[in-house]
C-alpha cells in the first residue's frame, strides 16, 4: 500500500476499492469510502475537518493514522506573454516539484511532475542536473492538478505527464495516478485527454501497451540516429532506435493509439536536412505524429535553439515526406520555461 516518507499510508493515493478495504478493516461501512473518495478527488477538499458528512470520530482516526498528500505553493510565475503559470510546490518532506498551467482554446492543460529530480541525464534538460531524489506518490501527482484547480479557480480538461522525472521510471505510481484521475467518481478526466511522456524505457513501454489505456504516449526521440541520440540522451546507450521503433509499433498494435514523437530542435546538433530525412524514414512506417520543440535554453548547458528559418525548413521537409507534424507553441518562455529551471533556481537560492 502507498506510504509516504514517514511510513504513513497516503489515503489520497488509494483507489476507491482500496479505500473500501481500508475502511472495512477499521470497522466502517463501505459507503464511507465513497464519501471520502468524493471529498478528496471531486470536491478537492484538503483536510478531514471539512468532510462534514463523515462522523467526527472517523475524521479523527483518519487524521491520526493516515497522510493525505496536500502540496503547498511555494512560488508561482505568470507569463506576461500568454498567461501560462508555473507553480513550485513543496511536498510534506520539504522537497519541491514544478507544475505548469496552460490555457488553450480547447481547454486548460496542466503539466505534472512524476519524480523529485530525474536520473535519465538528458543533456538539454535542467530537471536531471541534481539527479533523482525519489518518485512521487500517486496522491502527490494528483494534488498538483487539484491544487492548481483550486488556485486558478478553473477546470482542468487536459493533463500531460511531462514535468520533472521519467514517468515510466515511476511506473506503479503512474498507473495508480491514471486510474484515480480517470475515475468517474473523481475528476473523471478522459484518458484520451492525457499524455504520458517517456525518454524511451522499452520494457515499460511494452508493459504500458498491455494496459490498453486510451492515453497518448509521447516518445522523447530528439535524434534519428543512435550515435546522435546517445550524445543527447544517456538512455540511448541502453535501448537502440530500432528497439524503440519496435516498441512503438507494439504499443500501437495493442492500443490503437497513435504515438507522438517529441523532437527538440537543438541548433547545429539535430536540425539539418539529413536529420529531417532520417526522421521521416523512422516516422513514415508508423502511425505517428511528430511534435517539433524549439529547445528551451538551459543556463548550465551549451545548447541553443535552432533559428526560425531552420525550424520551418525542417517541418516542411517532413511534410513533403507525408509526415503529420506540428511545431509546439512556446508557452511561458519568459518564466523559466525549461523543465526543472524554476525548481533549480529555488534550490540554489535556498
Amino acid at each position: 500500500m502507498w506510504e509516504n516518507q514517514y511510513g504513513k499510508k497516503d489515503i489520497k493515493s488509494m483507489t476507491l476499492p482500496q479505500l473500501q478495504e481500508e475502511l472495512a478493516a477499521m470497522g466502517e461501512k463501505s459507503f464511507r469510502a465513497g464519501q471520502l473518495f468524493q471529498w478528496m478527488h471531486q470536491k478537492l477538499v484538503r483536510d478531514y475537518d471539512s468532510m462534514t458528512n463523515l462522523p467526527g470520530e472517523l475524521r479523527g482516526r483518519l487524521a491520526e493514522g493516515y497522510a493525505c498528500s496536500c502540496l503547498r505553493q511555494v512560488r508561482v510565475q505568470e507569463s506576461r506573454v500568454d498567461g501560462t503559470k508555473k507553480f513550485l510546490f513543496a511536498l510534506e518532506d520539504g522537497h519541491v516539484v514544478e507544475s505548469v498551467w496552460m490555457r488553450y482554446r480547447h481547454g486548460n492543460s496542466v503539466c505534472v511532475s512524476s519524480q523529485v529530480g530525474c536520473r535519465m541525464g538528458c543533456r538539454f534538460c535542467a530537471s536531471t542536473l541534481g539527479g533523482l531524489v525519489r518518485g512521487l506518490l500517486p496522491g502527490e501527482m494528483l494534488d498538483q492538478i487539484y491544487a492548481i484547480s483550486l488556485l486558478t479557480g478553473e477546470r482542468v480538461s487536459n493533463v500531460v505527464v511531462m514535468g520533472t522525472g521519467e514517468p515510466l521510471d515511476n511506473y506503479d505510481s503512474l498507473l495508480q495516478f491514471l486510474r484515480i484521475l480517470t475515475d468517474e467518481k473523481g475528476l473523471h478526466i478522459s484518458a484520451r485527454n492525457i499524455t504520458v511522456s517517456t525518454c524511451g524505457l522499452v520494457p515499460e513501454m511494452r508493459r504500458l501497451a498491455e494496459e490498453k489505456l486510451p492515453i497518448t504516449l509521447a516518445l522523447s526521440l530528439h535524434a534519428a540516429t543512435d550515435e546522435k541520440r546517445r550524445s543527447l540522451m544517456p538512455v540511448a546507450n541502453r535501448y537502440s532506435i530500432a528497439q524503440l521503433m519496435e516498441a512503438c509499433g507494439y504499443y500501437f498494435a495493442r492500443t490503437g493509439r497513435r504515438i507522438t514523437f517529441e523532437y527538440s530542435l537543438v541548433g547545429g546538433v539535430n536540425d539539418t536536412r539529413e536529420d529531417a530525412r532520417l526522421l521521416a524514414g523512422l516516422a513514415g512506417p508508423l502511425n505517428c505524429h511528430v511534435n517539433l520543440i524549439p529547445v528551451n535554453p538551459v543556463r548550465e548547458r551549451e545548447y541553443v535553439q535552432s533559428d526560425a528559418g531552420r525550424i520551418q525548413a525542417f517541418k516542411n521537409l517532413l511534410e513533403k515526406n507525408g509526415i503529420n507534424v506540428t511545431i509546439r507553441r512556446e508557452m511561458g518562455r519568459d518564466i523559466d520555461g525549461a523543465c526543472g529551471q524554476l525548481r533549480r533556481s529555488y534550490m540554489q537560492e535556498e
